[in-house]
């Protein structure tokens, strides 16, 4: 079972969620798969080892045997080729790596060129609980590539909680599109409602069973429960604006270490999880 932890926008608590409730259950997997800005390891501590190299395919075209045909440039959707009057002006940031420029060119003038853009790690630890991490490498932008290499590090006989970037892009549908359940976490507050509600269009889209995480409960108002209840989205927990928790935060420690009465809360959490699931989708 893999479970997304997601938000609309970052901030929410989302890190905070993925790592208190890997540790509640302890003999799981936890992925951050937020490659832009991974940190889920400064709540962990663990030491690190690199897995893998994340190598991405890159067009390199050869001037002298270019026709200038614009075949290339007039298939590509992301406008990662440009045709000009002497030339066909590459740009890698915006290359998705389909590879099908290098397909259609008649004169066979594009090569893939490898490139490095991102690093995939282990924990070296002793501890239950399995830590992978990815990390886009700076200055690249492509994302995505590296989630999917993450995810191919995923043990499918036990349960994986996926920490996801924020927003609606690219990456964020790429780990809810592999996930077989997503927990949103949002706040009650203008800011967060409108959000949490492009975080959930976007679950709804890619048939991704979902469920809410109330965090810093008690600021704002009750229009996101009361959304989530018209609509029979389940609200799994409510997190309090505590201020042990936030300075346990601050501090870099989850806050199951030091407060051991949310273990048993993000058990249950769970356990509604993997209920719903395995009565809507027979997933174990």
């Amino acid at each position: 079972m893999k479970i997304a932890i997601a938000s609309g926008k970052g901030g929410t608590g989302k890190t905070t969620v993925a790592v208190n409730l890997a540790l509640a259950l302890e003999e799981v997997q936890l992925f951050d798969c937020d490659v832009e800005e991974p940190n889920c390891n400064l709540f962990l501590g663990f030491e690190m080892e690199p897995v893998e190299e994340v190598v991405f395919l890159v067009p390199e075209i050869n001037p002298d045997k270019c026709t200038l045909c614009r075949g290339c440039s007039d298939f590509c959707r992301y406008n990662a080729l440009a045709a000009i009057p002497n030339r066909i002006l590459s740009f890698p940031s915006l290359c998705h790596g389909c590879g099908g420029c290098s397909f259609v060119c008649p004169a066979g003038a594009i090569e893939e060129k490898p490139e490095t853009i991102g690093i995939i790690q282990k924990a070296l630890s002793d501890s239950p609980l399995t830590f992978f991490c990815g990390t886009l490498k700076i200055g690249k932008a492509t994302a995505t590539p590296v989630i999917k290499s993450l995810q191919n590090h995923i043990d499918e006989s036990r349960p994986a909680i996926i920490d996801s970037p924020p927003g609606t892009a690219c990456p964020v549908l790429a780990v809810m599109g592999f996930a077989d359940y997503c927990v949103l976490v949002t706040e009650s507050t203008p800011f967060g409602f409108h959000d949490f509600c492009l975080a959930l269009e976007a679950a709804r889209a890619l048939n991704v069973p979902v469920g809410v995480v109330l965090n810093r409960d008690g600021l704002g108002d009750s229009r996101v429960e009361d959304f989530c209840r018209a609509e029979g989205i389940p609200v799994l927990l409510r997190i309090p604006n505590d201020r042990t928790i936030a300075r346990l935060y601050s501090e870099g420690i989850p806050f199951v270490k030091e407060m051991p009465e949310w273990k048993k809360q993000f058990k249950d959490m769970f356990e509604t999880i993997k209920t719903g699931l395995y009565e809507s989708k027979g997933v174990q």
